[in-house]
């Protein structure tokens, strides 16, 4: 059972920042009827039974627009989407620009634009039609994030793919001083945006253009969040001391790589390897925390 009170269509896009909405259940839409969940102790219309399990096409949220990836998707599946969400809009992702990961996208329900989307605390303002955003990739932020604070403090961090902050917010929050790099300016201003619109004062600096000339000095930590990292991996070895850290991403282990790039700049370093998540069948899509000894 689910302790609800009764909303409109039009107020259950309006009611996220209530004090008393449960945000760790989903409302439950039957035909007009909207039910939200209740914190507990707080006044509510009716106890619910168990809303329907959804078993229909992968997607999740940004903000109230319902995302979409890989094969385009039937109609039938949705008008599911739809049914269980009740979202502003679906959109497809059919692919991401190689270099700028800008989205090539169709709108398949309502209406797509710029949203508000929380999570894990920060505040990202984006339009998912223009730019990127992975949910898949929260449990890493957070490990990141959690690395920083168990580290001894005042860390220098390079994000070189920055987009509009993913890794960036949650590395400042954590205490770190971010060198924040896009290469795309529709990413960059939301990247500008998200700096102001998140508690991170004077955290992170914000530099658009191309990250290997953007570098500079020394960091603790170097941030490369992007599949292509590997091809960028020697300029970031121009900017790590003893003691530095890399996170590189890929598809798939970049040992070999890695390893060769090392030995060509005369570093030693050790390598651990974390799953982030399945990116296609018998490929996953990895990290390597590269550590210079």
């Amino acid at each position: 059972m689910m302790r609800a009170r009764k909303v409109s269509r039009d107020q259950l896009k309006t009611i996220g920042s209530e004090e008393w909405v449960d945000h760790s259940r989903s409302p439950f839409v039957d035909g007009d009827e909207c039910w939200v969940p209740v914190r507990e102790g707080m006044p509510f219309d009716r106890d619910i039974g168990r809303q329907p399990q959804y078993a229909g096409r992968g997607f999740y949220l940004i903000g109230d627009v319902a995302v979409i990836h890989g094969d385009r998707p039937a109609p039938a599946q949705v008008d599911e989407i739809v049914r269980f969400r009740n979202p502003r809009g679906v959109l497809w992702i059919e692919s991401l620009h190689e270099v700028t990961r800008t989205p090539q996208t169709e709108i398949l329900f309502g209406t797509v634009g710029e949203v508000r989307h929380r999570e894990s605390g920060y505040t990202f303002i984006l339009d998912p039609r223009k730019v990127m955003f992975s949910q898949g990739n929260r449990t890493e932020k957070m490990r990141i994030a959690d690395l920083i604070r168990a580290g001894p403090g005042n860390e220098r961090v390079a994000d070189m793919f920055a987009g509009i902050g993913y890794f960036s917010l949650p590395a400042a929050g954590a205490g770190a001083r971010v060198h924040a790099m896009e290469i795309n300016p529709v990413a960059f201003g939301y990247l500008e945006r998200n700096i102001r619109e998140n508690p991170v004062p004077g955290l992170v600096e914000a530099n658009l253009g191309d990250c290997r000339k953007l570098l500079s000095g020394t960091y603790d930590r170097i941030l490369m969040g992007h599949f292509d990292a590997i091809t960028m991996f020697a300029s970031a070895l121009h900017h790590v001391k003893t003691g530095s850290v890399i996170h590189l991403h890929s598809i798939g282990p970049a040992g070999d790589q890695i390893h060769a790039a090392l030995e060509s700049a005369g570093f030693s370093a050790t390598i651990q390897v974390h799953k982030v998540k399945k990116y296609r069948p018998h490929a996953w899509h990895v990290v390597q925390d590269v550590r210079i000894v």
